[in-house]
């Protein structure tokens, strides 16, 4: 009985860590003097990252789901949700956002620059969430929803006079919803 109970808990201290749910939290207090606060919460077993941006008018939530390979944001502003399939080419792996984040923390703007991903916004509303799977219908449910397709970076492309909404993790990856102009 005891060594059974031993086990168990040796068991449960060296599998704890890949069910693990990684969160890193960070406080940005930006040149303008606003504050912005950004939550990335990550459920290693289900394959699924949250990342929650608390900046007033400018919030945005996101559900990175690596199982499925779309991710997409609710943009508070906008009222509305995108749905975009992620480039697993430029998309940190999940497992080691949290490592990424650390490291950028440290070296601020003396590190790289983050990747970079532009996706422009169709003016088709989605009529069923259900292939997405259901972390993003729980995100998007009661929301116009559209999707967005991943844009092709031309050289000296201005993707700002489209109307982009950003959707940046920490440092790690730039990311711009653009061509937003729906209702």
């Amino acid at each position: 009985m005891k060594l059974s109970i031993m086990i168990a808990g040796l068991l449960g201290v060296f599998l704890t860590p890949s069910f693990a749910t990684d969160n890193v939290n960070e406080n940005n207090q930006g040149n303008n003097g606003g504050n912005s606060h950004q939550t990335v919460s990550i459920n290693n077993d289900k394959h699924v990252a949250n990342i929650d941006s608390n900046n007033g008018w400018n919030s945005w939530n996101s559900v990175w789901d690596y199982g499925n390979g779309f991710m997409a944001t609710r943009i508070f502003s906008k009222k509305s949700c995108l749905i975009a399939k992620m480039n697993k080419n430029v998309m940190p792996d999940i497992t080691v956002i949290p490592k990424l984040i650390r490291e950028r923390k440290k070296t601020g703007a003396q590190g790289p620059p983050p990747k970079e991903l532009r996706f422009i916004v169709s003016k088709t509303r989605v009529p069923d969430l259900t292939p997405y799977g259901k972390n993003i219908e729980a995100l998007c449910r009661g929301l116009p929803t559209y999707v967005a397709h991943e844009a092709e970076r031309a050289k000296g492309a201005n993707y700002f006079s489209l109307g982009c909404a950003d959707a940046s993790i920490l440092w790690v990856i730039n990311i711009g919803y653009c061509g937003i102009s729906f209702k």
